[in-house]
């Protein structure tokens, strides 16, 4: 859990920081004071401060953002005493409205550089791992979702709507169902091309929250052992269980490949199980009495839903790379930097596709709004640098083009009021914008407490 939340707050940190010193630098640019600059917020006091020429740089003790108090500027400061003084010439309202469009835009062009920034620093570093479509041969094994789907066992995806399916991206499959809406999958399946066609229904059974970690597909490969926990009845067992054996059958169900094999130990009713396995030529059978895992909140991968507790039988079996080539796409500095574009940009229009199916209906927004929870758990619990950067740069992506929102108390509503002014020439007044200000940021925060409590009822 330590592990999980210190990679939200230094991502979080990460984020706020330098946001905010897009919009201190756009000030400082244009000479415009700035009086404070605080990573989180700080109602009644701070976890330290202090001062540097005319700005106070300081912790606050709430980890929901950060802030850069301009003068002269309306903001969640609520300053009103300030905005009753004759404008002065370092004051945010002293400014043209261009310079001042600039200043309240330069958090978001951070968060779009770094978010480019980061996904082809991914790439140069890290590259791409993938597994060509044309080397599944077995086809694949579906889910339970993606078996009424109308998907089957041993089906080799061939395209989904107008998308190749060149690669084997589970992922891709999801997101042209959700996001660009394919209403047909088209697959090999017995020597044919077959036609899938995708309900609509699945666009929100796909989006509700509690499947959120639902695959419909998988890779197909045997259930060979890995390796067996210490001590554990598996092993000590008659015919005790060891590495390299093919589980064949559970309590006399076939179990040829590792997808059944799981579906099989979920399903087996009884704590003494019994295992039919090939070891080198010969079929041995055994059979031992199996315990439950007390952690909560596991996932079982083939439906999607989190289970109470898991039956722990002493023994892992091996994962997909054991079969299948897993090819590396490496890139240079010179084709990160576009790809790292390309994949921003994918992104932000994702997530502009997402918000288009929320406003007809096809996505509920109760299902996807979380919390700080909800994006903590995304980290996972062990430190993996390129998925921590590869969250942050899709944080950063998806924190841009909320502030870009019209919402009062983003920076989206002074953009918005600012054009209003380059166009009719008319300055918005100071009590309008405090008025907007101050209902948005109510808003806010009582989005924020409706998503904290979305996530506190799911754990329960």
């Amino acid at each position: 859990m330590w592990v999980t939340i210190a990679q939200f707050l230094l991502s979080l940190s990460i984020l706020i920081v330098l946001h905010e010193f897009g919009h201190f630098g756009a000030a400082k640019w244009f000479k415009t004071r700035v009086e404070k600059f605080y990573l989180f917020f700080n109602p009644g006091f701070s976890l330290f401060k202090f001062q540097k020429g005319e700005t106070e740089y300081g912790l606050g003790w709430l980890p929901l953002g950060g802030y850069v108090k301009i003068s002269g500027m309306i903001d969640e400061s609520f300053d009103k005493e300030q905005m009753k003084e004759e404008p002065k010439p370092w004051e945010f309202r002293s400014k043209p409205a261009w310079q001042r469009l600039i200043i309240m835009v330069g958090g978001v062009t951070v968060n779009f550089i770094l978010g480019i920034i980061l996904f082809a620093m991914i790439l140069f570093v890290w590259g791409e791992l993938y597994i060509s479509n044309e080397a599944v041969t077995e086809g694949i094994a579906v889910s339970v979702t993606g078996y009424e789907m109308g998907l089957r066992d041993g089906d080799k995806i061939l395209s989904v709507g107008d998308k190749e399916f060149e690669q084997f991206r589970p992922g891709v499959l999801t997101k042209e169902i959700i996001i660009n809406q394919a209403d047909k999958i088209y697959v090999e399946r017995n020597g044919r091309v077959v036609e899938v066609p995708v309900d609509e229904k699945y666009i929100s059974e796909l989006t509700k929250f509690e499947n959120r970690n639902l695959q419909l597909v998988f890779l197909k490969y045997p259930a060979v052992v890995d390796y067996i926990d210490e001590g554990s009845p598996a092993k000590a067992s008659e015919n005790g269980i060891i590495a390299g054996d093919r589980i064949i059958a559970i309590n006399d169900k076939p179990t040829n490949y590792a997808h059944e094999f799981e579906e099989a130990v979920l399903d087996a009713e009884g704590s003494v199980m019994q295992f039919s396995l090939v070891r080198n030529a010969d079929t041995l059978n055994t059979s031992f009495n199996t315990l439950f895992d007390k952690k909560q909140g596991i996932v079982d991968r083939l439906s999607g839903k989190e289970i109470e507790k898991r039956r722990r039988i002493g023994f892992w079996i091996q994962d997909s790379s054991k079969f299948y080539d897993y090819q590396k796409e490496s890139y240079s500095l010179g084709r990160a930097i576009p790809a790292g574009f390309s994949l921003s940009w994918t992104f932000l229009t994702d997530q502009l596709k997402a918000f288009g199916q929320m406003f007809k209906g096809n996505i509920q927004v109760k299902e996807s709004l979380g919390s700080f929870i909800t994006i903590g758990k995304m980290f996972g619990t062990e430190w993996d640098w390129r998925r921590f950067w590869y969250m942050t740069a899709s944080l950063s992506i998806l924190l841009g083009f909320l502030n870009l929102l019209p919402i009062p108390a983003l920076d989206g509503g002074y953009v918005m009021f600012l054009i209003f002014e380059s166009i009719t020439g008319k300055e918005v007044p100071d009590r309008v914008m405090e008025i907007a200000n101050f209902v948005g940021f109510i808003v806010l925060i009582l989005l924020m407490i409706y998503a904290l409590g979305l996530d506190i009822s799911r754990l329960f």
